[in-house]
């Protein structure tokens, strides 16, 4: 194949500068793999969740009550816009597993044993389908199997109505209602302790006292339903049988978790890769600008022989398109094995029977069409007005710069300057433009530096508070149902019970105007010990004696401000209907609550002291004592353990901000070391005559070392300070970005934050800088003084 003269000078002009080209290709080809490595598995994680949802009919609608006759089934049925419904019975036990010697929590919930429910399909991916004649026979969630190294055939113990009752597992399986499992009350996955189990129907109703009724329903709408016509129908009619309040598929927990995850990927797939391309174009602009610079004679000849402006702009685009093109392929393969990498991390804590990592040829091309265009805009310029100069003018070499005495010596101490600090900061100064865009390329990787190592900082910050200032209890109880308040008494003789804080909740549904939200009110002691109320500054409150305290991001999405009056529609016991004043906010990290003074909430209720729970502190000595005792407490229906949170959360904190963390400090130092490195390279060949004119003056070579090397070090050390607060600016907008209705991440930027990311940045440069050094040994004196590049 014949190859045209242009395209033939193109690949030598490469070539020349092959170091260059492959430091912008490094710095495209990172802003690539971020894009494909978060929008593959955005992808690749949507594409899994559509189709689980529809192969296990996901349902749309989800609603508990207390206890409902089933004959109230086909009356529900009937409701305008339902096409499917499912009962079931669902009970949360203790449960006793092997070797653990905790209290466990477990949740049964009842499936047909002659066939699948016809809603939230169960997925068998071990093991057998229970048989009705054997009444003690389950399956069980696979993480929980996997975390207790459970298989099929082995035996676990529960609390079932009071009873203990040893059940055996014949099959491993999955759920989409359990994707993401969080035991009730806490922050993050605990698969050791809290697992879901599924039980034939007449089993679970015998043992509970659900014979010919139900307290649990899945829906799933017909096209074009109303979810909220349906669940206002839904909570008319069971309201007087217990019904705690319908929700949506968007706000069922798994559903929503997982939800809250795509969008943020989907947010980190654009955000993070602009900003690594837009400092590729930088660089890009840098280099070609000095490149048609330095070949103004060739740009003139190839004119007189003919070539239009059009033919020379598309010639010295491909130069950029063609390295462009080279960076998005690298980044696309580093990007899919990153992606199968991230995939992987993704199976450990959303279960689904098959989540497979596939890189789309959609993302693949966004990718390539992406770098192509960033590459063209960072072109664009320069060679604009290089085309655009005279073949005659062109001819004539560029004027030489006028250099004058810089702002610094004008200065009261610019007469104690030596030469080669003046020979740096003039050279700064007459070149301004390709001096900012380095500090902006340099500020630009200790931000993303800076960004990178924050969400560590945040993680420990988050967790110093929850389990340090907010959770000091040693361990929190819940009980089936709200009893009197001598059990308050009766925990305090415990075995090793030193400090009881007694916890009312009361699940209700507040509302404001056409807003709402299902949630529960939190009874506190007017000056709690255990489990404190703790805003983001730190700041201890306390609720006020009347009225309610609001998480601020709860009051967002009801829209409302202290002294607005909200309706509470209480959902236990005879459901009253209230009204109560907002008395303040509160902003937290975690969660949306809402709390009261525990006599408050007493009055408004207008009931006599009772307890939902309680928060314990225990002498570590008879832990274990106590754990046997609750075991066999048929009232307890859940233990949580602070310590057992605590390590859950610094294992995944640990594992997901490691490899996060990891991948962000590696391409930010390639985009260090691509700024830097394309600096070096376009001083020197700007300046090789300048340099060589100096070595034959008698300077030495670590003189002019210091001269190409010393404005990169004082543009390197000006970014640092720079790229610290454009890093605090970025935290501050995808902390924005990322907080939602289950978390907030505390702000703050630490001075071991600056440092680390400072010393990765001056790291890159000085290897960049020593790289390019190397090439000043290599000067040709005799041949650079006799022609001009």
């Amino acid at each position: 194949m014949r190859i045209s003269a242009l395209n033939r000078k193109l690949l030598r002009d490469l070539l020349a500068m092959k170091g260059q080209a492959i430091a912008i290709a490094l710095v495209i080809a990172s802003g690539v793999t971020m894009f494909v490595m978060y929008l593959s598995n955005f992808e690749s994680l949507r594409r899994t969740q559509q189709t689980y949802y529809d192969r296990q009919r996901f349902a749309d609608v989800f609603v508990t009550a207390k206890r409902v006759p089933e004959r109230i089934a086909d009356r529900l049925a009937e409701i305008p816009g339902i096409g499917a419904l499912d009962t079931r019975v669902v009970a949360d036990v203790t449960l006793d597993i092997p070797g653990v010697d905790t209290p466990s929590r477990g949740r049964l919930i009842s499936i047909p044993s002659d066939g699948h429910p016809k809603l939230n399909d169960v997925f068998l991916r071990r093991g057998r389908w229970i048989d009705a004649a054997h009444s003690d026979e389950v399956l069980v969630s696979e993480a929980f199997a996997i975390a207790n190294g459970f298989e099929p055939g082995a035996g676990i113990a529960a609390i079932i109505n009071g009873r203990r009752r040893m059940l055996r597992i014949v099959g491993i399986a999955l759920s989409p209602e359990y994707v993401y499992t969080i035991p009730p009350g806490e922050i993050i996955p605990d698969d050791r302790r809290y697992g879901i189990l599924w039980m034939e129907r007449k089993a679970l109703a015998s043992a509970f006292n659900m014979e010919g009724g139900f307290n649990d329903v899945s829906i799933r709408l017909l096209p074009g339903a109303s979810s909220s016509e349906v669940i206002a129908q839904l909570d008319r009619i069971l309201a007087s049988y217990g019904g705690l309040g319908a929700i949506p598929r968007a706000l069922q927990f798994s559903h929503w978790t997982l939800d809250s995850e795509l969008k943020q990927l989907q947010s980190f797939g654009f955000i993070v890769p602009a900003l690594f391309l837009g400092v590729a174009a930088f660089i890009l602009n840098i280099a070609l600008t000095r490149a048609l610079t330095l070949q103004r004679p060739q740009i003139a000849a190839l004119k007189a022989l003919g070539y239009t402006n059009a033919e020379l702009a598309w010639h010295y685009l491909k130069w950029a398109l063609l390295i462009a093109a080279l960076g998005a392929l690298a980044g696309i393969a580093a990007g899919a094995w990153l992606g199968n990498v991230m995939i992987q991390l993704y199976n450990r804590y959303f279960r689904f029977p098959v989540l497979d990592y596939r890189l789309s040829a959609g993302v693949a091309i966004g990718a390539v069409l992406g770098s192509l265009v960033i590459a063209s805009l960072g072109a664009l310029s320069a060679v604009r007005r290089a085309v655009r100069i005279p073949p005659a003018e062109a001819m004539r070499p560029e004027p030489p710069a006028q250099y004058r005495p810089s702002l610094v010596e004008r200065g009261p101490f610019g007469c104690r300057l030596s030469h080669i600090t003046r020979i740096i900061l003039r050279n700064l100064e007459r070149q301004p433009v390709r001096a900012i865009a380095s500090l902006t390329g340099i500020s630009l990787a200790m931000a993303i530096l800076v960004v990178g190592l924050y969400f560590i900082d945040a993680m420990e910050v988050l967790k110093e508070m929850q389990f340090s200032y907010v959770q000091r209890q040693d361990m929190t109880l819940s009980f089936v149902e709200p009893i009197s308040a001598r059990a308050f008494y009766e925990l305090r003789s415990l075995p090793g019970v030193e400090y009881v804080e007694p916890l009312r909740s009361v699940p209700v549904r507040l509302r404001h105007g056409y807003l709402s939200r299902n949630l529960t009110i939190l009874g506190v002691p007017s000056v709690p010990i255990l489990n404190r109320i703790v805003d983001r500054s730190g700041r201890i409150l306390t609720p006020p004696p009347e009225g309610l305290l609001l998480s601020k991001t709860l009051a967002e999405i009801l829209q409302v401000s202290p002294g607005d009056r909200v309706q509470l529609e209480v959902l236990e016991g005879a459901r009253p209907v209230r009204e109560a004043e907002v008395a303040g906010l509160v902003d937290e990290f975690l969660g949306l609550s809402v709390y009261m003074d525990q006599e408050g909430l007493f009055r408004l209720m207008r009931e006599g002291r009772r307890l939902s729970g309680a928060y314990l502190q225990v002498d570590s000595i008879a832990m274990p004592q106590l754990y046997r005792k609750l075991k066999s407490t048929p009232e307890v229906a859940g233990v949580s353990l602070t310590k057992d949170a605590l390590r859950s959360f610094e294992s995944t904190m640990d594992e997901n901000m490691g490899i996060m963390t990891s991948i962000t400090v590696v391409f930010a130092v390639i985009i260090a070391f691509g700024v830097v490195y394309n600096a070096a390279r376009v001083s020197l060949s700007e300046r090789s005559h300048e340099l060589a004119s100096l070595r034959v003056l008698g300077f030495r070579r670590a003189e002019i070392s210091i001269i190409l090397l010393g404005e990169l070090a004082l543009l390197t050390i000006l970014a640092l300070p720079l790229g610290a607060g454009i890093g605090f600016l970025m935290a501050k907008g995808i902390l924005a970005a990322v907080e939602n209705e289950l978390y907030r991440i505390p702000f703050i930027i630490t001075g071991q934050n600056i440092a680390r990311s400072a010393l990765a940045v001056v790291i890159a440069a000085a290897f960049s800088g020593f790289v390019v050094r190397r090439k000043l040994d290599k000067l040709d004196l005799v041949a650079v003084l006799k022609t001009r590049e």
